[in-house]
């Protein structure tokens, strides 16, 4: 970890179990929980960071609802929450560390609001979120300024609004930040906020990276009623969010049996519409088959190397039994 004093960190070193490569490492993981206005990061690291690697910083702002214990997971027992069982980052992160992209230093910021709501928390914090969130941004890279990283911004479900907030927040998204996320999480879209930032971000370099994965919520009923309006859920917000950015950025699309796709220069854009004419709710095992992993390597040599969006679990070996925490 780095040498930097944290406000109010807590540090212990967390050794992965039954370690399946020799080449797999222990992590860190220390807390900030009194820097930042009802926000709790938690942030996990290699145990050793190398110097001649490049280093990636993913603030993954959290669902709602869901505890930093549960988004990291672990290995299920009898009568343990199932939040631990759908999203598996922790596990997700040491297969990208381990398997697909050796070559970087992966650090994992799990940002969660206080309300466990980040919708909520943007309405708590209004008159102060300009500060905050670009502070976050700005902070994480300084801890680690001697490693020169760049900045990923992941998100699901209502993590989406920590994004989109920054976004509305800011003259300009930073060049500090080469990829952004949204997993299921195009909730607060809104084309007069985003749109604009967003397109001039994309254009001002190839190495600046959109990823968005949603699958059509429109068709599911539950409890007799839709899950979503019309223009309420991800599926409507991400063709949305898609349509408003090709006014200027190209895209090819690709319309299968499964999937509406639509990606600009080789996929350092890509929107993946997962269809769903039986109507079921895949809102998190988007995450789950391997979902996250995808969404950090999409447009890259390594995306679809070792695993498959959509398929079996390529990271099951690196879930360990009790969670990072």
């Amino acid at each position: 970890m780095p040498a930097m004093c944290v406000i109010a960190c807590s540090t212990k070193d967390y050794l992965p179990q039954d370690t399946p490569s020799a080449n797999a490492t222990t992590e860190k993981v220390f807390t900030i929980n009194n820097k930042y206005a009802d926000v709790f990061l938690t942030v996990n690291e290699p145990s050793v960071l190398d110097k001649t690697k490049k280093t990636k910083i993913i603030i993954y702002a959290l669902p709602n609802g869901n505890t930093i214990e549960w988004t990291a997971g672990k290995k299920m027992d009898k009568d343990d929450d199932w939040h631990y069982d759908i999203q598996h980052i922790a596990a997700q992160t040491r297969f990208l560390r381990m398997n697909t992209t050796p070559e970087y230093n992966y650090i994992v910021v799990y940002a969660m609001a206080s309300q466990k709501s980040w919708g909520t928390w943007r309405s708590v914090h209004s008159a102060d979120s300009a500060t905050i969130l670009p502070n976050i941004i700005a902070d994480m890279v300084a801890m680690y300024k001697q490693y020169k990283p760049t900045v990923i911004l992941s998100s699901h479900s209502g993590g989406g609004y920590f994004i989109f907030e920054y976004i509305k927040r800011v003259k300009k998204i930073s060049p500090a930040i080469e990829r952004i996320v949204f997993l299921d999480s195009t909730y607060g879209y809104d084309e007069q906020e985003h749109k604009e930032k967003l397109s001039s971000w994309i254009k001002t370099s190839k190495e600046h990276f959109l990823n968005v994965t949603s699958y059509q919520d429109s068709t599911v009923v539950f409890n007799g009623k839709p899950l979503v309006s019309p223009h309420g859920g991800t599926w409507w917000r991400s063709k949305k969010m898609q349509q408003d950015l090709s006014s200027s950025v190209s895209f090819v699309k690709n319309d299968t049996s499964d999937m509406l796709l639509f990606a600009h220069n080789n996929g350092q854009v890509q929107f993946k519409l997962i269809k769903n004419p039986e109507g079921l709710i895949w809102h998190t095992v988007l995450v789950e088959k391997n979902g996250f992993i995808d969404s950090i390597l999409t447009g890259t040599a390594a995306a679809g190397v070792g695993y498959s969006f959509w398929g079996q679990r390529a990271y099951g070996q690196y879930i360990k039994d009790k969670p990072m925490m």
